[in-house]
C-alpha cells in the first residue's frame, strides 16, 4: 500500500500531551479521521493556537510522526468523554511557522485565506507538501534519513 501523508489540527498544548504519550487524538475524539491512516503513514500536527480555549496564536507545525500500528482505540478521559486515539511514533523536531511556507504549499490554494484547508481538523496532503514541511521540521540531514531521499 502506498504511504500517505496527513495533517492534524490540534492545539500545541494538546499536541504535547500526545507526543509525550505516543498517541494522537483528533477532531474532538472522532474515530473516522484516524481510521483513514495505515501503518507507517506520516502525520504532521499543525497548531493554530497554544491552547484549545486560549487566544494566544501558535500558527506552526508542532509535531511529526508515523502511525505505529493499525489500532484505533478508545481512552476514557472522564465519565462523559471517551475519545478515540491512534498510536504514533513521534520524532524529535523543531516547531516550524507556517507563514514562510504558505506560498510554497500546494494544498493551500488560496494564499490569502490560507487557513481554509484546516477547518475540518484533519486532511490528507500530497508527498511534495509533506516533504517541504518535514524538511523544515527535521532539518535537511534528518529528513533525508527519515524520508529515504
Amino acid at each position: 500500500m502506498k504511504q500517505r501523508y496527513f495533517i492534524a489540527v490540534v492545539s500545541k498544548e494538546h499536541t504535547q500531551r500526545g507526543v509525550n504519550g505516543g498517541f494522537m487524538q483528533v477532531c474532538h475524539g472522532k474515530k473516522e479521521p484516524l481510521k483513514r491512516m495505515s501503518l507507517n503513514d506520516w502525520l504532521i500536527v499543525y497548531s493554530p493556537a497554544e491552547k484549545m480555549k486560549g487566544s494566544a496564536k501558535c500558527m506552526a507545525f508542532t509535531a511529526i510522526g508515523q502511525a505505529s500500528d493499525e489500532l484505533v482505540y478508545t481512552h476514557k478521559m472522564s465519565e462523559d468523554f471517551i475519545p478515540f486515539r491512534r498510536n504514533i511514533t513521534f520524532y524529535s523536531c523543531q516547531q516550524t511557522s507556517i507563514l514562510p511556507l504558505i506560498d510554497q504549499l500546494d494544498f493551500i490554494q488560496n494564499k490569502v485565506q490560507w487557513g481554509y484547508p484546516f477547518r475540518f481538523g484533519f486532511l490528507e496532503i500530497q508527498e511534495n507538501d509533506f516533504r517541504l514541511i518535514a524538511s523544515q521540521m527535521l532539518g535537511e540531514s534528518d529528513s533525508k534519513e527519515f524520508l529515504n531521499y
